[in-house]
């Protein structure tokens, strides 16, 4: 295997991650005093900063890859997900404030604090399965791919590599670490990303001309609203089904709130949030697009882009594409897009376990003790991160990624129902939550078990005649509402059955407990160019969704 990479590429390359090391050192040196500067900070970060961090978090190199090659294979429906921009804003305008407001580090401390411990335990476990065997190990994969590919290692010493040296600047500087090293690697992949599109489109010979091309070939690779029996991209699904999974990740996980969550104030964070919704838009056009023109230049030069797998399409523009030096300017790019997402998930990880179940375990411990005990819980996540390698290898990066949609449409739905009520109804009391998060956790187990048990039939495309055949085959978009209809009327039946909950003991925490103090202090934190800028992001989704429309 010949590395892509050329002197130059290195040299970018080499000065890119000293200039990473430099930001981790300079963290660390500041000293975390307590859990608040370690998981959160110090509360102490910028709305840019926030933002930044928000989009480097959601953007590994399995969202790099994976996107690029869902355009090149299927063109726009999936593009519905990148357009969660909106739901971004309803993390700053409607959850953010009472997540600030009840001082919780964690997602699972404010469902205590909401409803009772029981549910926040239940959150704690099923994050930290969930992100070790999901996004951790994911992740490490598409990565090993990605520096395997770029830097022509074997896949072992890339994989391996990145997840060490990403363990370490996390565990040495904390969530302060991971916010500053991700503003760097943000606009490292956003500059590379967008240098290659429009060398993409140059070459394929601009907008209109890759429209053409595409469309003879494939006339519905720029619709984002295939029909509702579509098998793959219902728009149905992808509309509201999409909507109930971006809650889940954008407004109740902790991989994504801890970012907000390190603001000192309520206009701060929802001023990030902001931002962070506008960086949500560009995937569409820095790793979507490009796959599509992958696609056409696939059949406009089918002996230089010949392309052998979807997933390849966005390594294929930059081995044809860039010159000299901006190789190594994307490839740093890629790499910083896979530590991104790694070291998100290892502080989101060492968080919920350091503050949500040890320290419930042991609540006299000291901040140092803590401090170390985090410390500890991320050098535990990076060696099952290590040790799910092979696993990952023997899978398959495609088969993975679907997997990994369906989960997550099956694990959204009660988590995003229990939030959701939680806060706009002040009745909702925690046998509700256990019950709709517990309930939840069957439908997923069931709905896995089905697809596992009749896979053979659904790879060969045989129809059975059983509930549990059909149970199995729905559409994973459309389970997802079903699922969040499920929840939704399991929450509220049980909440009108049993006792209402004290109020006295969760003021603040919902929309009917807010004090007279608490509502000025919202109103207080309005300002005119948020509510503007906010206005506009929605027309700009509105405009998007009408344009790619075939």
């Amino acid at each position: 295997m010949v590395s892509v990479l050329e002197s130059l590429d290195w040299i970018v390359l080499a000065i890119y991650f000293l200039a990473l090391i430099f930001v981790a050192v300079w963290v660390a040196l500041q000293k975390n005093k307590n859990t608040e500067d370690y998981f959160l900070a110090g509360r102490n970060v910028g709305w840019f900063v926030i933002g930044a961090s928000i989009f480097a978090s959601n953007i590994g190199s399995e969202h790099v890859v994976g996107l690029a090659g869902t355009g090149f294979e299927s063109g726009t429906p999936m593009a519905h997900y990148e357009l969660h921009a909106w739901i971004v804003l309803l993390l700053g305008w409607l959850f953010l404030p009472f997540y600030i407001r009840s001082g919780a580090f964690t997602m699972p401390e404010f469902l205590e604090k909401r409803f009772d411990s029981k549910s926040r335990w239940f959150l704690s476990l099923f994050s930290l399965i969930a992100y070790v065997l999901t996004k951790v190990s994911v992740t490490i994969y598409a990565g090993g791919i990605v520096v395997s590919e770029l830097l022509a290692i074997p896949f072992w010493y890339g994989a391996i590599g990145v997840v060490v040296f990403t363990g370490i600047y996390t565990i040495i500087g904390g969530m302060k670490a991971v916010i500053y090293t991700e503003t760097l690697q943000a606009i490292v992949l956003i500059l590379g990303s967008i240098i290659i599109t429009f060398l993409g489109l140059h070459e394929v010979g601009g907008w209109n001309e890759l429209r053409n091309i595409v469309i003879a070939e494939s006339p519905d690779h720029f619709n984002m609203w295939r029909p509702m029996n579509d098998p793959d991209f219902p728009w149905t699904g992808l509309l509201f089904g999409g909507t109930i999974v971006g809650v889940w990740y954008w407004c109740t996980d902790q991989y994504i709130v801890q970012r907000t969550l390190a603001a000192n104030n309520i206009k701060i964070g929802r001023r990030g949030a902001i931002f962070g919704a506008y960086l949500k838009l560009l995937p569409i056009f820095i790793f979507l697009i490009p796959g599509i023109i992958a696609f056409a230049l696939s059949i406009q030069n089918p002996d230089i882009f010949a392309i052998e797998k979807a997933d390849r399409a966005f390594p294929m523009l930059v081995k044809t594409l860039l010159p000299v030096g901006l190789k190594g300017l994307v490839a740093g790019g890629l790499m910083a897009a896979l530590m991104s997402s790694l070291a998100s998930v290892f502080n989101s990880c060492s968080t919920i376990f350091t503050i949500d179940i040890y320290k419930k375990l042991r609540p006299k411990e000291s901040e140092k003790k803590l401090l170390n005990v985090g410390k500890i819980a991320t050098s535990i996540i990076v060696i099952l991160g290590i040790i799910w390698i092979p696993i990952m290898e023997k899978i398959g990066g495609g088969v993975m990624y679907q997997y990994l949609q369906n989960v997550q449409s099956y694990i959204a739905p009660p988590v995003s129902a229990v939030f959701i009520l939680g806060i706009i109804w002040k009745r909702v009391n925690a046998q509700a939550a256990i019950t709709t998060l517990l309930a939840g956790l069957i439908l997923l187990i069931l709905r896995l078990g089905s697809e596992i048990y009749f896979q053979p039939e659904i790879s060969s495309g045989e129809i059975i005649d059983s509930y549990m055949f059909v149970f199995a085959t729905i559409n994973f978009s459309h389970m997802a509402i079903l699922m969040f209809i499920f929840s939704i009327i399991l929450c509220i039946t049980v909440t009108l059955s049993t006792s209402e909950p004290d109020y006295q003991k969760i003021l603040g925490l919902s929309f009917g407990t807010l004090t007279k103090e608490q509502r000025l202090e919202n109103k207080n934190s309005y300002e005119t160019i948020d509510i503007v800028l906010s206005v506009i992001l929605v027309i700009l989704i509105i405009g998007v969704l009408s344009y790619f429309t075939g």
